[in-house]
């Protein structure tokens, strides 16, 4: 409309006429909805002179840009059609038919029915949370455990409850007969972000023995299990306990996360529900997302991709606990990961993470303090290191300002 119309109709300028009050309109989940604590430390570490320890990226130099640009040209020469139309909401079938060879074990089989393509496995955790959580069913979770797990579960008002852990992972006793009746417990048995722990053998039989004794489901979220550094891991929690078990893979940390392509595989009956969720979120993942990662990986690249990715951040992990020992006073302590992206510090009692971190970024060093990891009770002195995006010598620069400043508040 020009002006002159609108001033022939009285309309006012669009600057003059007020909005309307949205504080008023939003639901009550979306006034619950907070930031995520990494997020906003993420726009310090924007800065290139920042040396950030804070987010749980993966390395850019494993994207293998040459490969998958090769895949798209193929796809799109082959197929390019069907590639930029819509699709099932389930995924591409032959990606599903890979994923479930990938996943099955002999005790526990996988039909390529059971695997729902995600839009990262971040859609995973919000579409289980859709089909399974009322407000005030109850959550376990691990001690601490993934913010963004928090964060989709929180949506729906759950009532939380922590289930204790130590450096092999959450105490499969610490289930007790009072947890009867949870919707589900959840953790990430492999290089958990954010502790980078690994669940041992011994505890995933005993997980899976007391979630039958107990009823509860398991949702087995495994993104960093391909990145073991000697390449083993112990057996997965569906291999253990297929029947009720929903296990979350994603192809962010093998391949890249620009992609958004993840997949649930979980018992027809709740996937079948999982598909229903999807249709009314996004209707499905991005085809050619799918059948270019599918071209890339069906004649065995992430058997050889996935070794370099294990050698660098091998390497990456072993400077920074290079530079703990050497920088940091006594009475810091942090773990030894044998895979993954993360390793977890505790400061000396009573020292609060985030206000070394305050410190930290005036030196142009980031962190995550760990406190926004837990369901409840934080522990104010924990925080998490991510190595793998930092070459060596800017992990030691970086590590001995962060040992500077809490020498300086001891």
């Amino acid at each position: 409309m020009t002006n002159t119309a609108a001033q022939l109709l009285n309309i006012a300028p669009a600057a003059q006429i007020p909005a309307p009050d949205f504080n008023r309109l939003f639901s009550e989940r979306a006034r619950a909805i907070q930031s995520s604590a990494i997020r906003e430390i993420l726009k310090v570490t924007e800065r290139p002179e920042v040396i950030s320890f804070a987010g749980g990226l993966p390395a850019p130099a494993t994207f293998p840009v040459e490969e998958l640009r090769a895949s798209i040209d193929r796809v799109l020469a082959a197929n390019g059609r069907e590639a930029l139309q819509y699709s099932t909401t389930e995924g591409y079938a032959p990606l599903r038919e890979w994923i479930a060879a990938r996943v099955s074990t002999l005790q526990a089989p996988v039909s390529p029915d059971e695997v729902l393509m995600v839009s990262g496995s971040q859609q995973g955790l919000d579409l289980l949370a859709k089909a399974l959580l009322d407000p005030g069913d109850t959550v376990l979770v691990e001690t601490p455990t993934y913010l963004g797990a928090l964060q989709a579960f929180s949506l729906f008002s759950p009532k939380f409850v922590s289930i204790a852990s130590d450096e092999d992972g959450l105490l499969p006793d610490a289930l007790t007969d009072s947890m009867r009746g949870a919707k589900f417990l959840y953790c990430l048995p492999n290089f958990q972000n954010p502790t980078g722990r690994l669940l041992s053998e011994a505890r995933r039989y005993r997980l899976a023995e007391r979630a039958r004794e107990l009823d509860v489901l398991i949702l087995e979220d495994d993104p960093y299990g391909a990145l073991s550094y000697d390449g083993e891991t112990p057996p997965s929690i569906r291999s253990l306990a297929p029947e009720r078990t929903v296990y979350m893979g994603s192809f962010s940390k093998v391949l890249a996360p620009g992609l958004r392509l993840g997949y649930v595989i979980a018992p027809l009956a709740l996937r079948s529900k999982l598909v229903q969720a999807k249709q009314a979120t996004d209707l499905h993942t991005a085809t050619l997302s799918q059948m270019a990662v599918h071209d890339v990986i069906k004649d065995g690249f992430l058997d050889t991709h996935i070794p370099t990715i294990r050698k660098l951040y091998r390497e990456q992990c072993n400077a920074m606990l290079a530079a703990l020992a050497h920088h940091m006073p006594e009475g810091v302590r942090w773990n030894t990961p044998r895979g993954g992206m993360f390793l977890w510090a505790e400061l000396p009692r009573g020292m609060d993470a985030s206000v070394i971190l305050n410190r930290a970024v005036e030196l142009n060093v980031a962190f995550v303090p760990g406190a926004p990891f837990y369901a409840a009770n934080p522990v104010i002195e924990s925080l998490r290191l991510a190595f793998v995006t930092v070459p060596p010598p800017r992990i030691e620069e970086g590590v001995e300002r962060l040992a500077g400043v809490i020498r300086a508040r001891l």
